[in-house]
C-alpha cells in the first residue's frame, strides 16, 4: 500500500516564533555589521575638503548627521555642524544633494513599527495554514496548531499492498479476518439475512506476533484505505486534544467508507479508569469517551472497521470490550511448529539461499519464537553469509542464526583459562548427560563452550521433535534435574562450585515455584493456586497471594524440592563418571560437539 503523507505535527507557533527569532538576530547582528563595513566615519573637515576638490557626488543631509558618496560609489559619514556656507559649496562642487525631515507622521510610524512588520508572519501563516489543509484533505485546520487533526498514517489500496499471502503461522486469525474482507467486498448478501458487520476487532498477542500486519493484510484484500494511527498519539499534554483527534479521524474515515482504522497499542488510550482524578488521566479519559462514543455513533453498514492490536487485554476498560464496539477478540499467538516454517519459507523468499535447506529443524530449534524473530533469523543468516563472502545463505547461517537469537554472537575477545574452560566443559556436559539419562527429555542438539555475548560462557541446547502443550509432573522434574546437571558436574569433579550456574539455580527456582503455587503439583498444597499472573503476553508478572506462614512454608518446599533432584542428578553422574570425564574432554578439545556426536559416544559407551 502507499502511504499518504500526512502535515507536520509542529504546530504553525513553532514556524512564527523560528522565524521571529531568526528576523530578531539578522536584525541584531548580521545587518548592522554589513551596514557598519560599507560605511566610513570621517571628520566634517574631510567632507568640506572632499566638497571643495569636487570628490563628492550625492548628499544626504539629516538633522545631526551627513550620508555622502564620493564619485567610486564609496559610502562616508560625518557630523552635521552649523555651517551657513554650506548649501553654497555643495552646489558650487556639482553634487546633487537633499535634506531629509527624520520627524514622521504618526500614521507612518504605526504602519513602519507595527502594521508592516506583521505583514511578513501573516503571510507565513496563511501560506502554512492553506498547506496543512490541502494535506489534510481540504480540513480546517485552526490557527497555532490547536486544532484537531489527527495524525493518523493513510495508506490508499495498492495492487503491490500486503496480502494474506504474506501473513503466515495465523490461519486461524486470518479466517476470522477475512469475513470482515468478505462482507467489505460483498455486503448486500450479509444485509439480505440481516446480519450485521461487527464494528471493531481487538487483535491481541504476544510483540512480534503479527498484529499490524495481519491488519494491513485486511485492507489489501479488502482493496480499501486503510487509517493507521498508534495510541500515544492521542495522548496529548492539554486537555480535550486526544478526544478532538478521536472526532477528526472518524470523521476523515467516514468521508472515505468503505475503510479500515487500526489502532495500534490501544491500552495507551483504553486502561480501565479508576475514578481517580488527575491531569493525565483526566485526559486520557476524555481521549477514552470520545472514542467510545464514536463507534457507538457510527453507521457500521457503511464499511468503517475499527481494528486495534494490545498484548495488555486485562488492562483494557470493559466498556471498550462490550458487543456493538469491539465485538471480536481475535487471538494472534505465537506460531507453531508448522507456522514456524511456514513463516521461515515466507521470509526466506526475500534473499538468496542454497539448495538443499530444510527449515523443519530450524524451526524446531526456534520453539516458542515470534514471527518478527523468525524474520530476524533469516535476515542473520542472509548477514552471516555476506560476512563470509558467499552469495548464499545455508542451513549452517540458518542454525547459526538461531543460536544468536537465543544467547547472543560468539564473543570470540572472551579467553578462558584452562582452568575455567575446562570447568565450563564439565558443567555443560554434566547438563547434556543428565538429560540424556532422564526419560521425557528433550534430545541434545548442541554443546558449546564458546563464550556468548548475551554472557553465557556456554550453553547445552537441547530441541523437542515437536510442539508440547502439556508438561507432567515427571517431565518437569526432569527438567529441573537437568537444570542442577552442571552445578552437580562441578562439585563432583573440582570438590567446588562455582558462579557458573546462576541461571540453572534462577530458572530451577521459578520452575518449582510455579509448579507449587500455580500448576497444584505438591501433596503439601495439593489443588490450590497461591500464584497469579498479569501481563501473560509480555512474559507475566507473578505475584504471591498468601500469608506469610504460607509462603515460608512453599519456600522451604521448593528448596527441598530442587535438593531432591540435585541428589538425583549427582547419582547420575556418580554411575556415569567415565563417560561424563570423557565427554568432557572432547568437548574441551573440539569447544563444540554436536546432538549426533554427543549421543553417538554415549552409544559406544553402552549408555544408551
Amino acid at each position: 500500500m502507499q502511504e499518504i503523507k500526512q502535515p507536520s505535527k509542529k504546530p504553525l507557533v513553532y514556524y512564527y516564533l523560528l522565524a521571529l527569532a531568526i528576523l530578531l538576530l539578522l536584525n541584531a547582528t548580521l545587518f548592522p555589521a554589513m551596514n557598519k563595513n560599507r560605511i566610513e566615519n570621517v571628520t566634517y573637515d574631510v567632507f568640506m575638503s572632499m566638497t571643495d576638490k569636487k570628490q563628492i557626488d550625492q548628499v544626504e543631509i539629516r538633522d545631526d548627521q551627513i550620508l555622502f558618496t564620493d564619485k567610486e560609489g564609496k559610502i562616508y559619514e560625518t557630523v552635521a555642524t552649523e555651517d551657513a556656507g554650506r548649501t553654497q559649496r555643495l552646489y558650487d562642487s556639482g553634487a546633487k544633494f537633499q535634506q531629509i525631515d527624520t520627524q514622521p507622521s504618526a500614521m507612518t510610524t504605526l504602519l513602519m513599527n507595527w502594521v508592516l512588520p506583521l505583514v511578513p508572519f501573516m503571510l507565513i501563516g496563511y501560506f502554512l495554514n492553506r498547506r496543512m489543509q490541502k494535506a489534510m484533505g481540504g480540513k480546517d485546520g485552526m490557527m497555532f496548531g490547536m486544532g484537531g487533526g489527527s495524525g493518523a498514517k493513510v495508506y490508499v489500496p495498492s495492487s503491490t499492498g500486503i496480502r494474506f499471502a504474506d501473513v503466515a503461522g495465523e490461519d486461524e486469525a486470518k479466517e476470522l479476518l477475512n469475513e470482515i474482507v468478505d462482507f467489505l467486498h460483498d455486503p448486500e448478501k450479509y444485509r439480505e439475512i440481516g446480519a450485521k458487520l461487527p464494528k471493531g476487532a481487538l487483535l491481541v498477542g504476544p510483540p512480534g506476533t503479527g498484529k499490524t500486519l495481519l491488519a494491513k493484510a485486511v485492507a489489501g484484500e479488502a482493496n480499501v484505505p486503510f487509517f493507521s494511527i498508534a495510541g500515544s498519539e492521542f495522548v496529548e499534554m492539554f486537555v480535550g486534544r486526544g478526544a478532538a483527534k478521536v472526532r477528526d479521524l472518524f470523521k476523515q474515515a467516514n468521508e472515505k467508507a468503505p475503510c479500515i482504522i487500526f489502532i495500534d497499542e490501544i491500552d495507551t488510550i483504553g486502561k480501565k479508569r479508576d475514578g481517580q482524578f488527575s491531569g493525565g488521566n483526566d485526559e486520557r479519559e476524555q481521549t477514552l469517551n470520545q472514542l467510545l462514543t464514536e463507534m457507538d455513533g457510527f453507521d457500521g453498514s457503511r464499511g468503517v472497521v475499527v481494528l486495534a492490536a494490545t498484548n495488555r487485554p486485562d488492562s483494557l476498560d470493559p466498556a471498550l470490550l462490550r458487543p456493538g464496539r469491539f465485538d471480536r477478540r481475535i487471538p494472534v499467538e505465537l506460531p507453531d511448529l508448522q507456522g514456524r516454517i511456514d513463516i521461515l519459507k515466507v521470509h526466506a523468499k526475500k534473499i538468496r539461499l542454497a539448495d538443499g535447506v530444510d527449515f523443519a529443524p530450524i524451526a524446531r530449534m526456534a520453539s516458542g519464537a515470534s514471527g518478527a524473530e523468525l524474520a530476524n533469523i533469516v535476515n542473520e543468516a542472509a548477514l552471516r553469509a555476506v560476512r563470509d563472502g558467499r552469495k548464499f545463505a545455508t542451513q549452517e547461517d540458518l542454525q547459526e542464526s538461531v543460536e544468536v537469537v537465543i544467547a547472543g554472537y560468539q564473543k570470540k575477545s572472551r579467553v578462558l583459562s584452562d582452568q575455567e574452560k575446562k570447568i565450563v566443559a564439565y558443567h555443560e556436559t554434566g547438563h547434556a548427560l543428565v538429560a540424556a539419562m532422564q526419560t521425557h527429555s528433550a534430545p541434545v542438539q548442541k554443546i558449546t563452550i564458546i563464550p556468548r555475548t548475551s554472557g553465557a560462557l556456554g550453553y547445552t541446547l537441547q530441541v523437542d521433535n515437536g510442539d508440547h502443550f502439556l508438561m507432567s509432573k515427571e517431565e518437569l522434574l526432569n527438567k529441573v534435574c537437568t537444570y542442577t546437571g552442571g552445578r552437580a558436574a562441578e562439585e563432583l569433579v573440582f570438590g567446588s562450585i562455582t558462579t557458573g550456574a546462576s541461571n540453572d539455580i534462577e530458572q530451577a527456582t521459578k520452575l518449582v515455584r510455579s509448579m507449587i503455587a500455580r500448576f497444584g503439583m505438591s501433596r503439601e498444597f495439593g489443588f490450590a493456586a497461591f500464584e497469579t499472573m498479569s501481563n501473560q503476553y509480555l512474559g507475566g508478572d507473578a505475584s504471591l497471594a498468601c500469608s506469610p506462614e504460607t509462603q515460608a512454608r512453599m519456600d522451604r518446599l521448593v528448596t527441598e524440592t530442587i535438593q531432591k533432584e540435585y541428589d538425583k542428578a549427582m547419582t547420575i553422574l556418580r554411575d556415569n563418571r567415565d563417560s561424563l570425564d570423557k565427554l568432557a574432554n572432547f568437548l574441551y578439545e573440539k569447544e563444540t560437539i554436536t546432538g549426533e556426536e554427543f549421543m553417538d559416544m554415549l552409544r559406544t559407551d553402552g549408555k544408551v
